[in-house]
Order: C-alpha cells, then sequence, then structure tokens
C-alpha cells in the first residue's frame, strides 16, 4: 500500500507545478517575439524582455543554488547588472542564463522531502522558513513572467497568439472544465 501524502508532500509538488506552469507562460510568450522584439524597451526607463530574463536567471541561480546550506544572495551575483546589456548578453546566451536558473529551482524541489519544508532559509541575512522562501521567490517570479508576458504581447502586435484563454471564449473554457472534471456515474455512485 502507497504511504499517504503528507502536506508538506503535497505542498512541493503544487509548487513545482506552479513554477513549471510560470515558466512555460513565460517561454511560450518569448517564443513569439522576434530578436528585434527581444531587446526592444519602451523608453529609458524600461526593461527589455533581454533584461527581464536576464534579471529572473541571476535570481533564480542566486536563490536556488545551495538552497539550505548558502544565503539565497549569493556573493557573486552582480543585481545591478543584471539590469545592463552587456557585449556578451545575446539572445542565447541569456535563454542558456535562463534555463540554468529555472534548473537551479526545479532540480532543488526533486530533490527535496517532506522533511525539508520544516527547514531554515537565509536571503540577505535574513532567516525565512522554507514556505516564505519559496512562497516570495515564486510571487517574485511571476511578477516577472507578467511583465514578459505583457511586453511579448505589446511587441509581437497582430502576431500574438493568446497563451491563456482567448478573448471571448471563457464560456466555451467553462464548459470544458466542467465536462473534464464532473463527478462519473461511478463515483456519484461509489458514496451509497
Amino acid at each position: 500500500m502507497a504511504e499517504p501524502t503528507t502536506h508538506e508532500a503535497l505542498f512541493i509538488d503544487e509548487l513545482r507545478a506552479e513554477a513549471r506552469r510560470y515558466r512555460e507562460w513565460a517561454e511560450q510568450a518569448l517564443a513569439q517575439v522576434d530578436d528585434a522584439g527581444f531587446f526592444f524597451t519602451l523608453d529609458a526607463e524600461s526593461n527589455s524582455l533581454a533584461l527581464i530574463v536576464k534579471h529572473v536567471a541571476g535570481n533564480l541561480r542566486s536563490r536556488w543554488t545551495d538552497f539550505f546550506t548558502a544565503d539565497g544572495e549569493k556573493p557573486d551575483r552582480q543585481r545591478d547588472r543584471e539590469f545592463e546589456l552587456e557585449p556578451e548578453d545575446t539572445r542565447a546566451s541569456l535563454m542558456a542564463r535562463w534555463d540554468a536558473g529555472w534548473r537551479c529551482l526545479l532540480d532543488t524541489l526533486d530533490g527535496m522531502s517532506p522533511d525539508d519544508v520544516s527547514r531554515a532559509v537565509v536571503i540577505r541575512a535574513e532567516p525565512h522558513t522554507f514556505t516564505r522562501a519559496a512562497l516570495r521567490s515564486l510571487a517574485h517570479t511571476a511578477g516577472h513572467v507578467g511583465q514578459i508576458v505583457l511586453l511579448a504581447k505589446h511587441v509581437s502586435s497582430e502576431r500574438w497568439r493568446s497563451i491563456s484563454i482567448p478573448r471571448g471564449q471563457s464560456e466555451q473554457m467553462n464548459a470544458i472544465m466542467r465536462e473534464r472534471f464532473a463527478p462519473t456515474q461511478d463515483t456519484k455512485t461509489a458514496g451509497r
């Protein structure tokens, strides 16, 4: 008989699923943007998609490398440079950094046990519970994914393909979901 899933194991699974979902949204949006759009900025104070990718990659690498054993703000991280485009910052090199950052997060979550949820984490010398640190990281990343989607939609203009429920199709999606998750006849009669 399988061991029952603990709340801690479920939390790790849900966190992993949400992280993968945010990554997928960002990558679907980025895939719709050409190189000019990838490096485009709205104005001098705005970040391009390239810089958002660079920052998210740097943040994920710093936070999730040696997650339980080292401060989440690594001494070799140069956060301010994440907002500067440098000569070596090609789309390919930035996307390789993006992949590496996400790998740090997902590898850490994949290697966790339920007992790890009770461990402490330090970020910029401040102690955090695992839950707080993980939610903080996910919320930070989700905010930037929202920026990526909005900016990618802007620069793609009429070429944009929705990565969510397209306008005017909410009711169709609701019907599909009700159908998919409606109780079957077997589950309706199982409790009798």
